[in-house]
């Protein structure tokens, strides 16, 4: 009996592969950080019947409509704005993420990101390698604190709760705002449901942990940058297009918040142009959230297990289409 054909999309530690490799049929692009061509993908989405994917693949309409084998697409991460769920779902395909393994290793990071934000740690480590040090000084790169500071977290999921929970040991006062409220998390963390006008208004630390959606989608405009205080500093650990980047800028460069703390771009990767580097208060990075070691294996162990589950027939461990099954 013929195996069926899985393709997956960027190398991923082979370990991960083992249990897809013992059931069907796998072709892996061979390159770790360099995207799969979209004509390749277009050519091998035409003969399989799963495929395992990144955020950087666009799995549009066009290209569900030239695979007509295709059963399950498992996407390499929690979002999946890459993914047409809707048209997945017409033509009876599962749509799969991984959740749950990445929450505590993405909260680290997030949590990290603020710290280094809001210490000037990057900034501080650049200052000793450009041979800048020459004297101490009591406000020598002096950032602002953590502890006993408000935060304001913008979208209380799984992740928005762990770093709630990193955030109630700094005795951080901790306001959320969500499509709905979460009173387990309040219950346990002493967090304060507040409105989204409110929140951005009265925090210190503002954490965008939502995902992309046509109601997220440029939520952080000029007006509500005007709006946070001047001592105010910025973490985006979802996604770039959640973000107006042209308003962050200004407000960077009209001081009116005193940082940012970026994951995530509208467009990536970014260049060395990127108009919101040239700000000694943003701290960027590639889009590290969930990259550990461990997690990345998990994650990819949870997509190779969502496939073998949908061609056995069989319902997957993380659907994101319910109808499907």
């Amino acid at each position: 009996m013929e195996k069926p054909y899985v393709y997956v999309t960027r190398r991923v530690p082979e370990e991960a592969l083992i249990p897809l490799r013992e059931y069907a049929e796998v072709n892996v692009w061979p390159k770790e950080e360099e995207p799969v061509p979209l004509q390749v993908l277009l050519e091998e989405a035409k003969k399989a019947d799963g495929l395992f994917t990144m955020l950087s693949d666009q799995i549009d309409a066009e290209l569900i409509e030239q695979a007509p084998k295709l059963k399950v697409v498992a996407n390499l991460a929690v979002g999946f704005d890459n993914i047409d769920v809707e048209a997945a779902s017409k033509h009876g395909i599962a749509v799969c993420n991984t959740p749950d393994v990445l929450t505590d290793t993405t909260a680290d990071l997030t949590f990290a990101l603020l710290m280094a934000t809001g210490r000037r740690i990057v900034e501080s480590a650049e200052y000793i390698k450009d041979g800048k040090w020459k004297n101490w000084g009591p406000l020598l790169l002096a950032g602002t604190d953590i502890h006993h500071k408000t935060i304001g977290i913008v979208g209380m999921g799984r992740i928005g709760s762990a770093v709630a929970k990193r955030a109630s040991g700094f005795d951080m006062n901790i306001l959320y705002y969500n499509r709905s409220r979460k009173e387990d998390v309040e219950k346990a963390l002493d967090a304060t449901y507040t409105p989204f006008d409110e929140l951005i208004e009265m925090s210190d630390y503002i954490v965008c942990l939502a995902p992309l959606t046509d109601e997220t989608k440029n939520m952080f405009t000029e007006n509500v940058f005007k709006r946070m205080k001047p001592s105010a500093i910025f973490i985006n650990a979802s996604r770039g297009g959640v973000v107006d980047e042209e308003a962050l800028t200004k407000a960077l460069a009209e001081k009116e918040i005193a940082g940012a703390g970026l994951d995530v771009f509208k467009e990536e990767p970014i260049g060395a142009d990127h108009p919101l580097l040239q700000f000694r208060n943003v701290v960027a990075l590639p889009h590290i959230g969930s990259a550990s070691v461990e997690t990345r294996y998990d994650m990819a162990k949870l997509a190779s297990r969502n496939i073998v589950n949908v061609l056995r027939g069989e319902r997957p461990e993380a659907l994101l289409n319910e109808e499907i099954f």
